[in-house]
């Protein structure tokens, strides 16, 4: 038997999303809602560049929530809980990679509504992706099963957005190329709301953990770029913010227990005085025993391939996280399932079978 599913945006992730649930005998794909208007009435095949799959996208909420669909991967750049609340009301489960990693570090109004939507429409609601996601949540929670004791986790995340193609991401709203000043929690609703995200995976795992955190902390270094950059048309000009090292700390009695660190740069500018991991998210577990794993997403480590792939395999890795949990999120008693609730998520289909 399948799951009934809708998209919920066709963005990097959404269009990915769509050509995973295409080729599923698991997975039915019923609806799709689209944020453009001159998206609405197209066949959701035709967004997503493969054939046609006699789907069509709209942006009319009650006619897909009528559906009766199982799940929605829910994946816009902007997330809304007033959306999530109403999709979950209405019988829907919720599988998202835009927030919703940890609902317990909601404001308590926020957790209650998100609750109450579950109760009423008996449905569960899962946020995951690639980090924030199952690098910073998962993935530890996986290797502390081989611990006998934890003192730290840390992750670090090495990127060059120089390669990302999506230049209203790294200007608009992760705000490369503007003065210093405008790249803070305080100025930008969307640098709060992003640090927001990340200190959620923070208590995430603290609280899987047992740590008893005091507080969550967050820091950023701003680095300003030397020369001008042509990124994909846009110029970083010198003189505004080319690199971003961000960090997010779980502090128990003045020790840091639960640490992320994005090392974050535009335009191939690198501070001597910052750490130099390799690029990708390398993941420390300092204990007994320690652990120390490293993790890339690329489109292949055997075929050569463009660096658009390269870049575009983070997009599939990411949603894939949400589109493999649905099957178990459908299964989950209502209410809140977290990747640290949820049994192991797997691809279960894989392996392919050749034609």
């Amino acid at each position: 038997m399948s799951e009934r599913v809708i998209q919920w945006a066709t963005g990097n992730q959404g269009v990915e999303a769509i050509r995973a649930c295409a080729t599923r005998s698991d997975l039915e794909l019923v609806g799709g809602w689209v944020s453009s208007a001159a998206k609405e009435g197209l066949d959701l095949g035709e967004i997503a560049g493969i054939a046609p799959i006699g789907v069509t996208a709209t942006q009319d909420i009650d006619a897909l929530l009528g559906l009766g669909a199982d799940c929605v991967i829910y994946t816009p750049r902007i997330a809304s809980l007033d959306h999530v609340c109403r999709i979950l009301a209405s019988g829907a489960n919720v599988v998202t990679t835009a927030f919703l990693f940890h609902p317990p570090s909601l404001p308590v109004a926020d957790q209650a509504r998100l609750e109450e939507a579950c109760r009423v429409g008996c449905s569960s609601v899962h946020g995951t992706g690639l980090n924030p996601g199952v690098l910073s949540g998962a993935l530890p929670l996986v290797l502390s099963g081989m611990s006998r004791q934890v003192d730290r986790v840390t992750l670090q995340e090495r990127a060059d957005w120089s390669f990302y193609e999506s230049t209203h991401i790294t200007f608009d709203n992760m705000r490369f190329g503007r003065p210093a000043a405008e790249v803070t929690e305080e100025a930008s609703e969307f640098l709060h709301f992003n640090s927001g995200i990340f200190k959620e995976m923070i208590a995430l795992v603290a609280n899987a953990l047992g740590a008893e955190l005091d507080e969550i902390t967050t820091s950023v270094e701003l680095v300003d770029a030397t020369e001008d950059h042509d990124i994909f048309g846009t110029i970083l000009s010198a003189g505004t913010v080319a690199g971003q090292r961000w960090c997010w700390r779980g502090i128990r009695a003045g020790e840091v227990l639960v640490e992320i660190e994005t090392l974050w740069t535009v335009g191939g500018e690198y501070p001597a005085h910052w750490p130099r991991p390799l690029d990708g998210w390398t993941l420390t577990i300092e204990g007994d025993p320690s652990f120390r794993t490293h993790t890339m997403a690329l489109a292949s480590f055997e075929r050569p391939e463009p660096i658009a792939e390269h870049v575009r395999a983070a997009s599939i890795a990411t949603v894939m996280a949400a589109v493999n949990a649905i099957t178990d999120v459908c299964a989950a008693p209502p209410g809140i399932a977290t990747m640290a609730d949820l049994p192991l998520i797997r691809a279960t289909s894989g392996f392919v079978r050749p034609a």
